[in-house]
Parts: C-alpha cells; structure tokens; sequence
C-alpha cells in the first residue's frame, strides 16, 4: 500500500513538473518520516527512496542506525539547540534554521565533530504568528549574519506554507518565496549556494513545484496521517 501510494506521489510530482516545463530531476521528494515506525521507512526505502525528513532529533537519532547507511536525513522541523547533538552527525541538512542564535550553536557542533553542515533559513513568508522563520523583509540581513559563520554553509531557503483545504490559496507564497530566492542569490553572498527550495507539503506540494520548489517533503501522502503518541 505505501508503494502505492509513493507511486502516485510521484506521478503527481512528474506531472507538475511537466506543467512547469521543469525536468524531473530538479525536485528532490523528501519522505517525511516522522512518527513512522522503522519498518515503514525501510517500505519506502526499498521503493528506491533515499531522502527522509523528520521534525523530531530524537527520531533521528533512533532511526539512524536501523536504516542503510546510504539514508539521507533531513532535519524538517524547530530544532533546539539543546538536542543539535543528536542530528549534527547525522543529518545531511537542516532546513529549519531560524534564528542566528540556532545558527551560531550548530557552527559550534558542526566545527567540534569536523563537518560543515547544509542549512537552509527558515522564511516565515506568510507571516504567521503560529509559524517558525525568520520574516521575508529580514532575509537577506539574516542570511548574511549566518553565511559567515564557520561550520555551516547557506543553500537556500525554506518555508511551511499556511494549512489550506485549497492549494491555490498557497501559491501567492510559493511565488514570493521564489522571488526571494531569486533576489538572494542575485547579491553573491559569500559562503551562500542558493541551491535549494523547500517548499511543499502534502496538500501543496503540485502548486509549490510549478513556482520553483526543488524540494518537496511530503509525509502524510506517501506514509498516512501521523500517529502522534
């Protein structure tokens, strides 16, 4: 069943590129894991998934080793800097930065365990009081307070568009994120590769890869709705 349903996940993930006139390989699907037990990630894994998101570090750090070492994991949801340790061996990304304070810790993790670790700044472009990120007009200063730090390394940015029954609604924030991403990687900031945009959930994911996303993190389409304990 879940091969199924990662199976129509990805036709609608091929058909939205085709409207955009976009090659398929310029979206990355992330499996967003979180809550799943072990064994259903592994289901997908064998479907030929490698990439997997997950909210919680903790998860991470428990799945880590029952998955194959070729796993990709990337940190999705609010990271506190307390639990940084659990994911900074592990993730191959964080896509959730959100604050400088966050960004300075993980420089500190990421240059005692030898690594430079991706991130992604978190945008909060809908402007939510409920929502994570930094606000769109702050993004450019932000982005360039974290790029000099050591360890760490700007890739692009990242948004959770608002809850909505109609995707359309969100495509006026994938649009702008868009232009922002265009607008940053305009000014060459140094240590700043704007690679990526992580865009598009479930509900959205169709509408986010017609305006540009280049990573979608869909969970609840491929695996079901989460069980939260």
């Amino acid at each position: 069943m879940l091969k199924d349903n990662l199976q129509e996940v990805e036709k609608r993930v091929s058909m939205a590129c085709e409207r955009a006139g976009r090659s398929r390989d310029e979206v990355l699907l992330i499996a967003v894991s979180k809550t799943k037990p072990v064994e259903m990630v592994q289901e997908i894994y064998d479907a030929g998934v490698r990439d997997f998101g997950e909210n919680h570090p903790q998860e991470i750090r428990e799945k880590f080793p029952q998955l194959p070492s070729d796993t990709k994991w990337h940190m999705i949801g609010h990271l506190q800097t307390n639990k940084i340790k659990y994911i900074i061996e592990r993730a191959c990304m964080v896509h959730s930065v959100d604050s400088v304070h966050l960004a300075e810790e993980i420089s500190k993790a990421a240059i005692k365990s030898g690594r430079c670790m991706p991130v992604l700044a978190e945008i909060n472009m809908a402007k939510e009081a409920s929502k994570y990120g930094v606000m769109p007009e702050d993004a450019e200063d932000f982005i360039r307070q974290i790029a000099a730090l050591p360890g760490i390394r700007v890739e692009g940015l990242m948004t959770i568009a608002p809850y909505t029954e109609h995707a359309e609604e969100n495509r006026v924030y994938f649009r702008d994120m868009k232009k922002l991403f265009v607008d940053i990687r305009g000014k060459n900031i140094d240590n700043v590769n704007m690679h990526h945009l992580s865009m598009g959930m479930t509900g959205d994911f169709e509408v986010a890869i017609e305006e540009g996303a280049t990573m979608v993190r869909v969970g609840t389409g491929i695996f079901g709705a989460s069980n939260y304990h």
